[in-house]
């Protein structure tokens, strides 16, 4: 029925109907494979959902770029990091020795600096001078003192006592010129309160010349302190200053200013500790000469007191 249909009845027609079937076959397999996805193309994108029809509706922005191929592996979520900022080599200091630190300081750093040094040297040199003096003035006492001490009389030791310290020189000195002064002798007891008196004033300007040059080494130990902490809080200023400028906290920046500012602390310490030291040493060893002095006064005051009554016995119970 199928074939009577379309009219092929006849069986010599058969072989004509096989090739047309062939032939639309041929052709929608050609017709599909064209219509198909193509293998390895890429698949176009989604369209937008269409937006209603309006006359005054904005144009489409554009989209954004796509990121780089380094941002790509930055896991979402994470804000980005801004990159580190580099210090130019020439801003870092080449020598941190402390010579290099101070050539590279600042003006007012490198004055407190020197004023510093000339505070030390100044110290030391005191020191020096007034070590020499003081061993040389208290072994010329104790020679004086010895012979004061062996003597029988002041006129016995007037001249070894003199020729061996000129601070001895000055007391006998002084008792002479008292008693030349007095129109009595046989008054002991004024002899020696005007002789006392004149010791008194003697010791005070003997002590006040031992202690020359000591105010200096008391004014070097506590102001040189204060004087390098003024210097290390100008270098930490301009180390500050400096961060401001780079907008950077890195190491290599902030720790030149800060140690400049540190050398003039050790700097202030290096000249203070000495001082102080030294200060107390010469304090310690002028009141023992000072003692020493006051003893002298006294062994030869007794002197005077013990020729006075052996010249003028009469006038000893009086002065009893």
């Amino acid at each position: 029925m199928f074939l009577r249909k379309f009219g092929l009845t006849r069986l010599d027609c058969l072989p004509r109907a096989l090739g047309a079937g062939l032939l639309c076959c041929v052709l929608l397999g050609s017709v599909a494979h064209a219509q198909g996805p193509q293998q390895g193309a890429p698949v176009p994108a989604a369209p937008a959902p269409a937006q209603a029809a309006s006359p005054s509706a904005p144009a489409p922005v554009a989209a954004a770029p796509a990121p780089a191929a380094g941002d790509a592996a930055q896991p979402q979520g994470e804000a980005a990091v801004p990159p580190a900022m580099d210090v130019a080599p020439g801003l870092l200091p080449r020598d941190l020795t402390p010579w290099g630190m101070f050539m590279s300081a600042d003006i007012v750093v490198k004055v407190v600096m020197i004023g510093l040094v000339f505070a030390s040297v100044l110290t030391w040199t005191i020191g020096l001078a007034k070590t020499l003096e003081l061993v040389s003035a208290r072994r010329r006492l104790a020679r004086a003192h010895g012979v004061l001490a062996e003597a029988r009389s002041l006129a016995e030791a007037a001249k070894p006592a003199s020729l061996a310290s000129p601070q001895v020189a000055l007391l006998i000195q002084a008792v002479e010129g008292e008693l030349r002064r007095s129109p009595d002798r046989r008054d002991i007891d004024g002899i020696k309160e005007r002789i006392a008196a004149r010791f008194e004033r003697i010791e005070a300007g003997v002590g006040r010349r031992m202690l020359r040059g000591t105010g200096i080494l008391a004014t070097i130990g506590a102001t040189a302190p204060f004087v390098g902490l003024f210097g290390t809080v100008w270098g930490i200023m301009n180390s500050f200053i400096g961060i401001s400028k780079l907008h950077t906290t890195n190491l290599a920046v902030v720790a030149p200013g800060i140690a400049e500012a540190l050398l003039a602390t050790a700097f202030g310490l290096a000249a203070a500790i000495p001082a102080v030291v030294i200060y107390n040493m010469f304090s310690r060893s002028i009141a023992h000469y000072r003692a020493v002095y006051a003893d002298t006064s006294v062994e030869i005051l007794t002197m005077v007191s013990r020729d006075l009554v052996q010249r003028y016995p009469a006038a000893a119970p009086a002065a009893e």
